[in-house]
């Protein structure tokens, strides 16, 4: 019953915002909550007990003190996480992407916060002669080539795929498979040549694996970009070249976010966050922690890896699962089954607990 009053109770909250909201929750996430709220006990009710957010940094100040990294897509959401981390624990860090104001502003305010040697590049990773120029800025600018690269950068949005054109899906694979691509190899051939070794973190995504619904350019992308991670890692370890990944689960940024939801992000955290066992959605802070581990030499015979990092989202509820109902039964219901198997398989006996 509490369940049931919950789940009407953000139904009509959703609805009455709706009435004065200029920008209000599209129908069919009303409608899905029905179904998420039918998992509602799936899941931790009490994440900030168990499963607490802990932004600070992870590694010890100074753990990258000397190394130079770059950031694709480093402006805002997980890459300016990824970028303040990165900072905080001693590295200069090259942002790179195509809006040069959002980067500069980044940039300076990484600066102020952290003290550290924070630049911006204007990147655009469609163009593998525009990649090349970049990495000369940044050469220029540092003396060097970077000694880590975050590909960070992606394009995404949510779409019935009957409905994509292929201009809209080419320019997702352009980004998100050839942009990485680019990048990538670009970085490689540096390294190679000056024989400095590098290291390559890119982020995914879960559904790269399992193939998700109404993100087929991206799904197709990003397992492409996880497919490079391991071929890679294989074939330029040789000369002092690692390469992972991290698949996240739901982290909530207003450009991820924003592309893939109906609604405001507050309405589509509580909507998400039913379907992670953990109860909570991610932070960028914590990928950002998790991407500089990966990426420190206390990680270093970590190659090849793709790390899935989404609270046992994947897990819950999935295809194979016999029904999210049972998250709901009691003991005197798991007794009345327990029983009723037994009789069925010639066991007669109660069960002992």
């Amino acid at each position: 019953m509490n369940r049931e009053l919950n789940r009407d109770a953000f139904k009509q909250r959703i609805w009455r915002a709706n009435e004065m909201d200029p920008n209000p929750v599209h129908p069919v996430l009303i409608r899905s909550i029905d179904t998420v709220y039918f998992s509602t006990m799936a899941h931790c009710q009490t994440p900030e007990k168990f499963f607490p957010v802990v932004k600070s940094d992870a590694l010890p100040k100074g753990t990258f003190a000397g190394k130079l990294v770059l950031v694709t897509g480093g402006g805002t959401g997980l890459g300016k996480a990824i970028t303040t981390t990165f900072a905080n624990l001693g590295a200069s860090v090259a942002i790179a992407a195509r809006r040069l104001d959002i980067l500069e502003k980044t940039a300076s305010e990484i600066r102020n916060k952290t003290g550290a040697v924070v630049e911006a590049f204007q990147m655009d990773l469609k163009d593998p002669v525009k990649v090349a120029k970049a990495f000369d800025d940044i050469e220029q600018k540092f003396g060097r080539t970077p000694d880590i690269l975050i590909n960070n950068a992606a394009g995404n949005f949510i779409m019935a795929t009957e409905r994509l054109s292929p201009n809209a899906y080419g320019t997702v694979i352009d980004i998100v498979l050839k942009g990485t691509l680019h990048v990538t190899t670009e970085f490689g051939r540096r390294c190679i040549r000056k024989k400095q070794g590098g290291n390559v973190l890119s982020i995914s995504t879960l559904y790269a694996k399992s193939g998700a619904p109404f993100v087929v350019p991206s799904g197709a992308a990003k397992a492409g970009v996880e497919n490079m991670t391991k071929a890679l890692a294989s074939e330029w370890a040789k000369h002092g070249l690692r390469f992972n990944a991290i698949a996240p689960g739901p982290i909530p940024t207003e450009g991820a976010f924003g592309r893939l939801f109906a609604g405001s992000l507050k309405d589509s955290n509580d909507v998400m966050k039913v379907g992670v066992p953990v109860g909570r959605l991610g932070q960028p802070e914590e990928i950002a922690n998790l991407v500089s581990f990966m990426c420190s030499d206390y990680m270093s015979w970590l190659n090849g890896a793709i790390v899935d990092f989404d609270g046992g989202q994947q897990h819950l509820n999935h295809g194979s699962h016999m029904g999210p109902f049972l998250h709901e039964w009691d003991q005197d219901q798991w007794q009345e089954t327990e029983n009723l198997i037994r009789g069925r398989t010639g066991k007669d006996r109660k069960s002992k607990i």
